[in-house]
Parts: C-alpha cells; structure tokens; sequence
C-alpha cells in the first residue's frame, strides 16, 4: 500500500511520532547514524585502499573528498528502509533540527537514492507533541547544505587531528591513546588547573570574629561583625595572598598572625564601640534564562548529582517521548506559546502580583547561537506540572528542574535591602578598631519562590539567603558580647567539577554545547582524567600527553586557535567560508600557518624519557632529588642510588597509587613511598618451627606478614598471611608479632556442645566465630587475650542484628538538595558517614565530622546515588542456580527424546 515514510532517528521517537501520524504514515528510524568515514581498515572501500590518504578516509588531494562507509551493522537496516520506500509516496526526512541531525538526514537521502518523482521533504520540530508533529508535516523545508558543509567539516577536522596526532602519542608516550581537536583542550584545563595548585604555597592569616550587642530595644539585639581595618588599613584575607604564598599588596594591608590576632582581642576586653556608618541598598535579583545544554548539565550536576552524560541521556528520553523540547540547543529563547504557558501557569501557582505585565525575553550570550531553537522547556502548549507528568526517578527529578526554571524566567525579580554596617572604637593598646556586618533582607520574593540557582562555589550564599542586622542609627553605642581570634589558611585553586568545566569551555568558545558530554566521557573513559567525589583530577598519564602536545602541537592545543576554529566552522555553516579552503589551510598550511602535515612528519627529536619523567619538588619549590615517571604499568617515584651506598647505584623505586591526586605528591609522600614500596620485602627471621624465612610487606591492600614457602613445597600448600594490626607498622614489626599474627585464628576453647570457639581478624574488624555465628569484639589485642569464660559470656548475649542497635546522628547537616530528605552523619561499623535515609556514602580520608559541610555530604550522596543501589548478590546467585538447574532439565529431557527417537 502507498504511503508517506517518515525517518527519524530513534525507535522511541518513531514510536511516538507514528501514534500522532496514525494511517498513512510509516514512521521508521535510523537508529542513528547509518554511515561515516571508515573506522577500521578493513571498512575501506577496494577503489581507494592503495591510495597514499585511504587510512584518513579522507582524500586530502582533491579537496578533502571524504569517503563514506555504511557500518556492518547498518546494512540489513538499510535494505529495510530501501524497501518500504519502494511503495512509498512521500520520504519526510524527520532528523533533529541541528547540524548533525542536518547531516543525518543528508546521508539518509544519499544513500537511499529515491527515485526522481518521489517528493522529498525536510521536516523539523522542536518538540514531539501532535500539535507540533502535525505543524511539521505541513510546512516542511529543503535540507540546509551549509548545515551538512558544517558537519562535514567538523567530522573531517577531527579525523585529521586524531588520525595524525594519535600515532605520535602510541610511539612517544603509550600505545592505545588518543588525541582529539577538543578532548586534548579539555584535558589541558584540567592538567593545567592541577599545575596551579601544585605550585602553591600554603599562607595563613588570622582575622577576629565577634558577636556584638545592639541593646534591649532592639528585636534583632545580637549580630556577626568581622575585623575589616586597623588604623585604617584594611586587614588580608586571602584573596590578598598569590600562589607563592606571599602577600601581594605587600604594605596595603594589615597581616595578622595568631599572637597579634590574639593580642588585639585582650586590649578590645573592655572597647565601647560606635557605629561609624550605616549604608542601605535595595537589592534586586532578576530571574535566570531558562535552560540550554550547558546550563542544564550545570544545575543537574549541583542540584541532582548527574554527570553531564546521564543529563543528556534523561533529556533525550523526556524528549523522544514528548514531554520536553529539544534538549540540544544554546538558545534561550521561547516561543509566544511557550511564554503564555509560562506565565499562565506562573499566575496559577503563585498569583497575579508574581507575574510581570510583559513577558520577559532573554539574549543567548553564546556566539552564532541558533535562534531558530527554543530553550529547553516542557513540550506544549499548556505545561503539564511534575506530578501531572507520572514520571518517576531521574526522569521525573530532571523534568521538575526544567518545569521549575521555565516557569521562573517569566515571574518578577526579587527585590529586598542589603545593610552594611561598620562600627570601631579604640583598643587598650592604642589603635582604632573597625568591624564590619553586612546583611540582607529580601521583602518580596519574587522569582525565588519557584527557584533558586546553585553555585559551584560551597561558600557562597544562595540567592534567597537572608541574614538580619538590627536597625541601627550612625553613632550608636554597641557593646561586643563576644571576641575571637580566627585563623585561616589560603585555599588552592578548586578542581574543575563537570559543572565547572563545562563553563570554562563555554566561557572560552571551544566546542559546542551538544558535545561537552562526550567530551568529559572521553577524557574519563580513556584514562587521562579521573573523579574523587565531584572534582576532576587529571592522571600523570595527562600530564605527559600534554606535553607533548604543547612542546611539538602548540598550535593545537592553544586555547585560542581551538575557539578560532569554533568560528571558523559556524562562518562554513553560514555559507561565508568554504570546507577546501578551510581545512587546506589547517593541513597544509599557509604563509603564515604551519600546517598539520608538516607538524607530525617534522617533529625532530622526542625524548620520550624526559617527557615521562616529573622532579618531586620541595616544600619551598626545589628540586628534592625524587622524580615522578610515567611507566608502562602507572606511575612511581625514583630516586638515584650514590654509588658506594646500598643499592651501588641502582634507583630506588616505589609504585604510586593511582588514586593519589598529583598535587598531594609531596618530597614526605615520595619518601614514604620509596621507604616502603609495594612488593618490597622486609626480612624478619626464621620460623623455628618450619624453618621458613618470615618477611613483612606493603601491598596493595596494606601492609602484611608472610612466610616464603621453599621451592619443593607441595603445589597445594599455601603460604599462611596475616595482615597487621592498625596498631603495627612495617617498621617496628618484629617476629615475634609475625609468628602471632600468622598462628591466628586463635582456638579459644568450645561450648558446652563441643563447638570449637576462634578468635580471628577479619576485613571489618576483631572477631570470634562459632560455626557459623560470629561475634565482633573490641580490640585486636582481645584475639589473643580473650578467655573462654569471656567469649562464652559473649555469646550468652542477644545477638544484635544488622549493626546492631541504631546509634544518635554525630550530626545534623539540614535537607539534601536531591532528595530532600534530612541529612545527617552516622557512626557506622566501617567509620563515619552521611546519609539521607535512603543512600549511604562513607567520609573520605579528608573528610572529618566537624568539618563536613551539608555541601560536602550532598557532594559524597550524589557519587553515591550515581553508582546506583548496591548489587544483592543472593539473587543473582539464586538466578544463577535455576538457571543451571533448567539447562540440566533441557539437557535430560534432549537425551530422553534422543533415547526414544534412537528406540
């Protein structure tokens, strides 16, 4: 039967546009790209393989030519869409309304090659609602060829840069790595971020902090002041201190140290202050644009804890099934539609006086934005509320962040006071004395009431924090309640989370908004960048690839010809610059630009070594004769032997963990890794009973005490371990702890019904057991003392289940931003940690209870709540066994059959 075929690209989206087609229409996907340059040399065409550009895929010499292959797994499907466009009398080329969905769309018509009478229409859409699919079926439009130049050339860039620049990293540096026009920017961020806190230098300054006291009648009588100047000269903080550690206005402020700092506080014992000014501002706060790529990834990563990959894979599935527009786009405009959606709800929800006369229209800051997109927002005419929705889990927490931020950009700003107050008096000592408070009251919320944006920085206030000072008067008297010195230390530049990074790059015009999310995953996932917690920590791997790069590519990586290049290819998309000329200026060069070519066959020499090889400076910045090197197996610190001492000369060596950030490499921590190298053994005698040689070690999991079996032991004997005690270390660990440790378990006694009793250690803990009951103990020194009477004693207690008796919080740190549910920190049995109710996320090494912020538990929840619910092992072990069991039944019953057919 005839009918209209629509493609679009993915079976989800299909299905839901074929529901709002009915009749008439097949509705078939692409199931994505269905060609593109060869990936492997066993994809090139015959025709090309003997030419000198076929392992590009790109014929360099005739005007960069690509030549296009349709992957293996796509040919059936392509025979499947060939054949239903045979009866077909309408093709809707239905692809995403971008530069790749351009190209997608292009290559389809390409490679379908339909017959000369069938009309051929481009349909777009922004959301997939009947409304909008019926609107794109009516007004369709012809592919843009600028947009599939533009693409093109993207993707044929990129070829040349990962083809060319890939091998030179496999020889030099590892073989298996990659280099990537965007990826290796990104990384250079990180590892430069890393760079910057290596070289910083700890400074501490120290302030004084008070609590003073307006007087009875005042309703808000006791308010926060901080030390702001002596003499009139304003006092350090540390943004008053640079990298180096060293005041930077040297002179221009006041550096108090802890003796000054708590000097100063005994002569202000008895100091009556006055209030020296009083200034009061209005305050106002105007809504946040509603979202677009980054600015979602960004609030998903602070607000909910998503990578920026798992934002745009939920965005995708709230998209292809109709519930928000199309979540890749650096617009952040919406339509007349959306805008009285926006508003009308926003009067619905809130009321009449929260919604502006007019609607409120925002200019995208990003370069060549496309217009024609809409922000993201909720698909329709009239939005459906979270709750109307039925969606559940990610889906449903993302979907609310959209709807929330939507419905905010069309409300009224915030409006309010901010108050500053200084007050001073003269101290015991002589000099004058300021403190100043600084507060805020908001007096019509506003926006705020349906949201409040996050923020990467932990210590800055939110936007509808409110702080109250009292109504004071310009030489009113005050008392100080309280006084206190305060120290404080410079912090190093923060680690680029997800959220962070994806600003930068946005901030420096490298890349665009749709391929951040592959960019973070790509860098991740090849090793040159890992997490601790939110932070992106850069691998030492990154720090030798980008070396390299900037010694011998520096073009490349350059932060500034990365953005230039950005530009270059949204002039091809808006048919003012041409794809040949373009990239024969990248590859070849020009008079004034070394091109790519000459670059990777000119590189001169490379000294692989020294590119692998990082000294281990001081504590003042010097040379500490230790260098870090990149090995094949991970890295490890060196450090050379003198000749005439131990080792004649042979390096020393110790393995570095991989997760060890490199600014924590310090001249104690090399050393300490040199002293006690994984692997390295530490004689401790003999065994007089076996005779076996006893020796200490340091593994992976700690250190531990082994025995050295001889060369004719049985192959089925097993050489008895004992990790130490946290009480032991490998260097006062002596053989008499080591036979003790390897004699456990130790047999205590047994119970009246001769039921052996041991006390052992255990990966958790001191621990007795008794058959299969076990019972935790106290202390390891308890393995080797308890008696039997004890243990007994022990287990003629009720066994407490689980962890036993629920313990009081250690603290309590207020609602998660996720699930909002109250957080608090927990004693448990393998150390403290935060929890909301339903996820649990150990304290890190540097983490402590005092210090722990409700930021910092949210930060460890959402790493958690990302790995998602712990694995039940017992189920799986069960499906395992039925499994078995049904492929013994299958296997019994064909023998049975085989038997009978045999008779």
């Amino acid at each position: 039967m005839a009918h209209k075929l629509v493609i679009v690209e993915s079976p989800a989206k299909a299905k839901t546009i074929q529901g709002y087609l009915g009749r008439g229409y097949v509705v078939e996907s692409s199931i994505g790209h269905i060609r593109d340059l060869p990936q492997t040399a066993a994809d090139i065409p015959a025709k090309v393989k003997g030419e000198p550009w076929a392992r590009l895929g790109v014929n360099v010499d005739d005007g960069f030519k690509p030549v296009y292959v349709v992957s293996r797994d796509k040919k059936a499907h392509i025979t499947k869409l060939k054949g239903l466009l045979k009866d077909a009398d309408e093709l809707y080329l239905a692809t995403d309304e971008d530069r790749e969905g351009e190209a997608i769309a292009w290559h389809l018509l390409d490679e379908l090659k339909p017959r000369t009478d069938l009309p051929v229409k481009r349909m777009v859409f922004h959301e997939i609602t009947e409304a909008a699919i019926q609107a794109a079926v009516e007004t369709p439009r012809e592919i843009d060829m600028d947009l599939v130049e533009a693409q093109e050339a993207r993707r044929i860039l990129d070829r040349l840069y990962g083809y060319e620049v890939s091998p030179v990293l496999w020889k030099k540096v590892m073989s298996g790595l990659s280099a990537g026009r965007v990826q290796s920017v990104a990384t250079r961020l990180v590892v430069d971020r890393e760079r910057e806190r290596i070289a910083f230098r700890l400074a501490s300054y120290w302030d004084l902090e008070g609590t003073f006291d307006a007087g009875a009648d005042h309703e808000q009588r006791m308010f926060p002041g901080k030390l702001h100047s002596i003499d009139g000269v304003r006092a350090a903080r540390g943004s008053d201190f640079g990298d180096d550690g060293q005041l930077k206005s040297e002179g221009k402020v006041v550096h108090l140290n802890q003796a000054k700092a708590e000097a100063l506080v005994e002569a202000l014992h008895d100091t009556d202050f006055t209030v020296r000014s009083v200034e009061s501002k209005p305050y106002t706060r105007k809504p946040y644009a509603p979202f677009r790529t980054t600015t979602l990834q960004q609030e998903a990563s602070r607000k909910l804890g998503f990578s920026a990959s798992s934002t745009m894979s939920v965005a995708q599935r709230l998209y292809e099934n109709g519930y928000i527009t199309y979540m890749r786009t650096d617009s952040t405009t919406l339509s007349d539609t959306a805008l009285n959606a926006a508003r009308t709800q926003a009067r619905e929800l809130y009321g009449a006086e929260y919604v502006p006369d007019a609607p409120r229209v925002y200019a995208s800051k990003v370069k060549n934005a496309q217009e024609a997109h809409e922000a993201i927002r909720p698909a329709g005419d009239n939005f459906r509320t979270p709750a109307q929705t039925g969606l559940t889990g990610d889906q449903f927490r993302l979907y609310e962040l959209i709807w929330m931020r939507t419905i905010a950009s069309q409300m009224k700003d915030a409006a309010g006071n901010s108050l500053t107050i200084r007050l001073g008096g003269p101290s015991a000592s002589g000099e004058d004395v300021v403190f100043t408070s600084s507060g805020r009251t908001i007096t019509f919320h506003g926006f705020l009431k349906a949201y409040v944006e996050g923020n990467d920085d932990a210590d800055a206030a939110r936007d509808d924090a409110e702080s109250k000072l009292p109504n004071l008067t310009e030489g009113a008297a005050v008392s100080a309640a309280s006084l206190k010195a305060s120290g404080h230390e410079t912090k190093p530049p923060a680690r680029y989370t997800e959220a962070s990074l994806i600003s930068e790059l946005e901030g420096r015009e490298i890349g665009r908004p749709s391929t951040y999310a592959s960019i973070i995953g790509t860098i991740l996932n090849r090793g040159y960048v890992y997490k601790k917690g939110t932070a992106l920590v850069p691998a030492w791997l990154a720090f030798s690839v980008i070396r390299l790069l900037e010694r011998h590519f520096e073009r490349l990586v350059s932060y500034e010809f990365t953005a230039g290049m950005e530009q270059v290819l949204d002039e091809i998309a808006g048919g003012r610059k041409d794809l040949p000329t373009e990239l024969g200026e990248f590859y070849f060069g020009s008079d004034n630009v070394e091109g790519l070519k000459r670059l990777v066959t000119e590189l001169g020499d490379i000294d692989a070594k020294e590119l692998a090889t990082f000294p281990v400076l001081t504590p003042a910045g010097e040379p500490s004769g230790i260098d870090l090197r990149v090995g094949r197996y991970g890295p490890y610190v060196e450090a050379a032997a003198p000749d005439g001492e131990e080792g004649d000369g042979v390096p020393a060596r110790g393995n570095v963990p991989e997760d060890l950030p490199p600014d924590e490499l310090t001249e104690a921590k090399a050393r300490e890794l040199l002293a006690n190298p994984a692997g390295a053994e530490q004689e401790l005698g003999k065994d007089p009973e076996s005779g076996n040689l006893i020796v200490a070690k340091n593994g992976r999991y700690g250190p531990y005490v082994t025995e050295v079996l001889p060369e004719d032991a049985p192959k089925k004997q097993k050489a008895r371990t004992g990790s130490l005690f946290k009480s032991m270390n490998l260097e006062t660990v002596t053989l008499e702890d080591a036979l003790r440790l390897l004699s456990l378990p130790r047999v205590v006694g047994t119970d009246a019904e001769g039921v052996e009793i041991t006390a052992q250690n255990g990966r958790y803990g001191p621990y007795l057991k008794k058959g299969t009951d076990s019972r935790s103990i106290e202390t390891e020194q308890q393995i080797f003392d308890l008696t039997l009477e004890q243990a007994l004693a022990i287990y003629a207690q009720p066994k407490q289940r689980g962890r036993g008796a629920a313990k009081p919080p250690l603290k309590e740190l207020g609602p998660d931003p996720v699930s909002g549910q109250p957080v608090v920190v927990k004693e448990g049995r393998f150390g403290e940690y935060v929890t909301d109710g339903e996820y649990n996320a150990t304290l890190r090494k540097d983490d402590t209870v005092e210090a722990i912020t409700l930021e910092r538990a949210a930060e460890l929840l959402a790493e958690r709540r990302e790995k998602g619910p712990a694995k039940k092992a017992a189920k799986k072990t069960a499906k395992k066994a039925a499994k078995k069991t049904t492929k013994k039944a299958a296997a019994k019953k064909t023998t049975k059959k085989a038997a009978a057919k045999k008779s």
